[in-house]
């Protein structure tokens, strides 16, 4: 199957979640094209590593040093089969974005970033809401899956409010030292999934 249909741009304001965006403040979806990557990438890398990452709950600046993508990573996954990222603006700057990936009957989910200095306003919930949506609309997928580092607590929790479950299925961290280097030693990821049936209820 192809990549999913560009969707329309959809807007919403934020609720449920403390602190509320002003109600002139909207969220808006669309798919990325090849000429955001330099942006999503500086995104990504601000919201896990560096000191700009310490702002939000989300950062791995205590676990690892150097960059988590590339603008030449970020092309490849908007342009690949079957994959494509999510971006979420508030009002018109860029706020965060998600790749969503088919993997057989799974949409995995990955690089699900907010930036930092806006975490906590309830975005990353809408925003894992709509590539949930997408997934589901472009490739009618039975679950959701992705990979969180075990060490990250407060994050596993996030998502298990969000309706996923901790599978025991653990790796081994893996070795890029092209792009980051581990500041502790044992890091290890585990699969979290959530089934389709789950989101519709």
């Amino acid at each position: 199957m192809g990549a999913p249909t560009s969707p329309s741009a959809k807007s919403f304001e934020t609720a449920d979640e403390t602190p509320a965006l002003p109600t002139s403040d909207t969220l808006s979806f669309r798919r990325a094209t090849a000429e955001d990557a330099q942006a999503i990438t500086d995104l990504i890398n601000s919201a896990y590593r560096g000191e700009t990452s310490r702002q939000g709950w989300t950062t791995e600046a205590d676990l690892l040093d150097g960059l988590r993508t590339t603008p030449q990573e970020i092309r490849q996954l908007i342009t690949a089969q079957d994959s494509f990222l999510l971006l979420c603006h508030r009002g018109t700057a860029l706020a965060g974005s998600v790749h969503i990936e088919k993997q057989g009957t799974q949409a995995y989910i990955g690089m699900f970033v907010v930036r930092p200095d806006i975490q906590g306003a309830g975005i990353g919930k809408h925003l894992l809401q709509e590539a949930e949506t997408l997934a589901r609309k472009a490739w009618d997928v039975s679950s959701y899956a992705m990979i969180v580092i075990t060490s990250r607590h407060e994050l596993i929790a996030f998502y298990e409010r969000r309706g996923y479950r901790r599978t025991g299925e653990l790796n081994e961290f893996p070795v890029n030292p092209a792009l980051w280097t581990p500041k502790v030693s044992g890091l290890k990821m585990e699969r979290m999934e959530k089934p389709r049936s789950q989101d519709e209820t």
